[in-house]
């Protein structure tokens, strides 16, 4: 029953998610995320593996993350890089299963602008 309700508040999240594995194999991507990367290959990225579309300098990095996310059940985000021109903060995320085991991990965007829809507008309410 959950399973709706958190895929329906990733599709609805208007940042990019993009989830993989441990192999970082892309196992999900939202609607925000399949738009981001269509030059890459958008929704056929699903299935592929998430170092492909990464530098090796990336790649080196997202590995030590991983390692890093499996040294400790407390190390679950880490701050990866800015990026003024779409004025947002990026992040590394674990994904633990109800054990607390390492099982994926995600890139958690966060913008920084501040909101410019009107407070409880149903007129115009914030587009997806």
């Amino acid at each position: 029953m959950l399973d709706k309700f958190f895929k329906s508040v990733l599709d609805t999240d208007r940042a990019p998610v993009v989830l993989c594995d441990k192999e970082h194999t892309i196992v999900y991507m939202n609607d925000a995320a399949i738009k981001k990367y269509a030059d890459q290959g958008g929704a056929e990225l699903i299935g592929k593996s998430l170092l492909d579309c990464h530098n090796p300098h990336s790649n080196e990095m997202i590995n030590k993350v991983l390692e890093w996310f499996r040294q400790d059940i407390s190390h679950n985000m880490i701050y990866t890089y800015r990026n003024e021109k779409e004025n947002k903060d990026v992040y590394m995320v674990a994904i633990r299963d109800e054990n607390n085991e390492l099982i994926g991990y995600y890139e958690k965007h966060e913008f920084r602008n501040h909101e410019t829809a009107n407070i409880y507008d149903f007129d115009d309410p914030v587009k997806y």
